[in-house]
Formats: structure tokens, C-alpha cells, sequence
């Protein structure tokens, strides 16, 4: 007994459910993935050259001489996350900057988070790089006839 005003999904306009479609709906039409992992490797990169760690009395310090090579690195990588997601048409530059960010971390930034940063930086970069924007004549089912009358043509 629906009216055929009604969506075919009831919650999609309003409350959690309406946030989390429009969410996924912001999500698919950018790098989201490669985004979250360039901003996830500036974490470690930033942290651990000035990471202090105490049981008891005993202090060990992670002080290094490439604390602020290693804060230039992770605040860039902040910065092409926010881009990925922000600016798509740019995934190409800020892949390669992220990847070469990555790659960079390893020798001044204690193994690049040990090897958590540079890993992420990398995948992330390399994911903003293989992603493409959707294109518009994808709606079609594979089965459906195109325009010429074969199939996927569409």
C-alpha cells in the first residue's frame, strides 16, 4: 500500500540514513581511499621523530636531527589528502608528490614512520593515480542495448 510518490527507500531524506547516502554519494565522486590513506601517513611520520616513550624511570627519546624535515613531509602529505578529496582534478599531481613524499620519508624520517608512513603514502598515492571519475554513459546494464543496437554500446 505505497503511493507511487513514495522513494523506495523511506529513510533515504531524512536523519542518519539521508546523511550516510549523501556521504557516499560525495565519496564516489572522489579519490576517498587515497585521500584517507595520504592523510593517515602523515600521522606516523610526524609522530615518531619526536615520540617519548616512559616505563618508570627509564626515558627513551626518538630525537632526531630530521624532526622538521619530517614535520615538512607529514604536514604536506595533510595537505594533498585534503586536496584529493577536495580537488579530484589534481589526483594525478598529488599521487606523484605522495608516492615521492613516501619514498622521501625512509631516509629523514626514521624509516618513514617505520615503514608505516611510506607505506601509506605510497598506496594512497598510487590508488589517487588508478582512480578515474565515473563516467556518465556507465548507467547502462551490461546486457542493454546501445545506441547502434549492440550490445554495451551504450
Amino acid at each position: 500500500m505505497t503511493s507511487a510518490g513514495a522513494s523506495a527507500h523511506p529513510h533515504s531524506g531524512n536523519g542518519f540514513a539521508g546523511a550516510r547516502q549523501a556521504f557516499r554519494a560525495w565519496r564516489r565522486t572522489r579519490p576517498f581511499w587515497a585521500g584517507l590513506l595520504v592523510l593517515l601517513a602523515a600521522a606516523p611520520i610526524i609522530y615518531f621523530p619526536y615520540f617519548n616513550l616512559s616505563l618508570g624511570t627509564l626515558s627513551v627519546a626518538m630525537s632526531t636531527t630530521a624532526g622538521a624535515g619530517s614535520l615538512i613531509i607529514g604536514l604536506t602529505l595533510i595537505v594533498l589528502g585534503g586536496l584529493l578529496w577536495f580537488q579530484p582534478i589534481i589526483r594525478f599531481f598529488a599521487g606523484c608528490v605522495a608516492i615521492f613524499l613516501g619514498v622521501l620519508s625512509l631516509p629523514i624520517s626514521n624509516f618513514g614512520g617505520f615503514l608505516l608512513g611510506a607505506l601509506f603514502a605510497a598506496t594512497g598515492g598510487l590508488l589517487a593515480l588508478a582512480w578515474g571519475p565515473v563516467d556518465a554513459d556507465a548507467d547502462t546494464p551490461d546486457g542493454a542495448l546501445g545506441s547502434e543496437g549492440e550490445p554495451g554500446n551504450g
